[in-house]
């Protein structure tokens, strides 16, 4: 039995489908303001997370400052990832020092998140174990790693081939912390206590 309705209808989306429709462009809006200073927003989100963020301008003063902090640590074997960016800045280190790729105390980071003042790193700094077995890890970066925001920095992890490269890319934010239990917060929950990050530049 014939249906005109159902007819009239398989004619109209019928017609539609030839006709082609334009493509479809998304102008993404940006959500915050953009950031003015990414170096004073960095050390002030740092501040909120309870990261110790020390800016340095020449190697010499990386390699001065460092000393005092590893002074300030509990004695015991360092671990540092070992590269020559670290080399150079840890010439002056106590004996105590190992160096290492895996399970590092001081490593690199690919990217610093001016936005959040978190850090992008990969397997590649130094192994898994300086953001997640050492009680204190120290990072080393240049100024130049700043970047605006979370979406720039893993843009940049994509360009540059870290995420194919690594089996494991984080952002880690502050030393852990949680408030689970009766909401009273703990700091060094699940990792390190103690997040120290030098931007030299």
């Amino acid at each position: 039995m014939a249906n005109p309705s159902r007819e009239r209808i398989l004619g109209r989306i019928t017609s539609a489908l030839k006709q082609k429709s334009p493509p479809l462009t998304l102008q993404p809006r940006p959500i915050f303001p953009p950031i003015g200073d990414l170096k004073q927003r960095f050390e002030l989100e740092c501040k909120s997370n309870f990261t110790e963020c020390i800016f340095t301008g020449t190697m010499e003063e990386t390699q001065s400052r460092l000393l005092e902090v590893l002074a300030s640590l509990e004695p015991g074997v360092v671990f540092a990832e070992d590269m020559p960016f670290i080399r150079d800045r840890l010439r002056y280190a106590p004996s105590e020092l190992r160096w290492s790729t895996e399970g590092a105390t001081i490593t690199r980071a690919k990217a610093l998140i001016a936005a959040t003042g978190s850090l992008l790193v990969t397997s590649g700094c130094g192994g898994r174990g300086g953001s997640i077995v050492a009680p204190v890890h120290i990072v080393l970066a240049g100024k130049s790693q700043l970047m605006p925001d979370i979406e720039s920095a893993l843009e940049l992890a994509q360009k540059t081939g870290e995420v194919e490269k690594h089996s494991f890319v984080g952002i880690i934010t502050g030393c852990s912390r949680t408030a689970d239990i009766e909401k009273l917060l703990v700091i060094g929950a699940h990792g390190p206590k103690r997040l120290v990050v030098f931007v030299e530049g």
